[in-house]
């Protein structure tokens, strides 16, 4: 099973196993991860799972589409390596997985 750490604002550090498949969004709500709220529960509707990918990972990851970049216009502190968290879809290849929450959705 794949693990995704997840890193927030204050710098406290959160591993979590995640299935093949399920999104890194889903695997936060499940262990309840702070910082994700998931208003839309997954349907890129919103932008309340944004998180910062890490260096390295982003070449791994499927390309933003045209929905989540639009959508990526309604969270605060847009950066080059924000993702919404809804999107990216957990794999083997994906083991390791180190994203940031933002201080606020």
């Amino acid at each position: 099973m794949p693990k995704i750490t997840f890193i927030d604002a204050a710098g406290t550090k959160r591993d979590v196993d995640a299935k093949a498949g399920a999104s890194v969004m889903e695997a936060a709500v499940q262990n309840m991860i702070p910082g994700i709220d998931a208003d839309c529960g997954g349907a890129c509707a919103c932008a309340t799972c944004h998180v910062y990918v890490a260096e390295g990972w982003a070449d791994k990851l499927k390309a933003k589409d045209d929905m989540e970049d639009s959508m990526l216009d309604f969270a605060e502190d847009v950066q080059d390596n924000s993702r919404l968290s809804c999107q990216i879809l957990m794999s083997d290849e994906l083991d390791g997985l180190l994203v940031r929450t933002p201080e606020a959705q």
